[in-house]
């Protein structure tokens, strides 16, 4: 749950970010938001979780 969490702020962070910068404007910005509900409720949801944790997991598993 905090990894989801956590990538949910990052993404909405990075969208206000290319919405603050003029890269992306509020139309685009809602479709994509909308896109993400969508998906969500989709048999993919749980294909790309799976693959949202096996890259966290693979970021923690990297020692420097």
């Amino acid at each position: 749950m905090a990894i989801s969490l956590s990538v949910v702020l990052l993404l909405g962070i990075i969208l206000v970010v290319l919405m603050r910068g003029g890269t992306i404007k509020a139309g685009p910005a809602v479709v994509a938001i909308l896109f993400g509900f969508f998906l969500a409720s989709t048999g993919m949801a749980d294909d790309l979780q799976r693959f949202l944790n096996s890259i966290a997991q693979t970021i923690n598993s990297i020692q420097f």
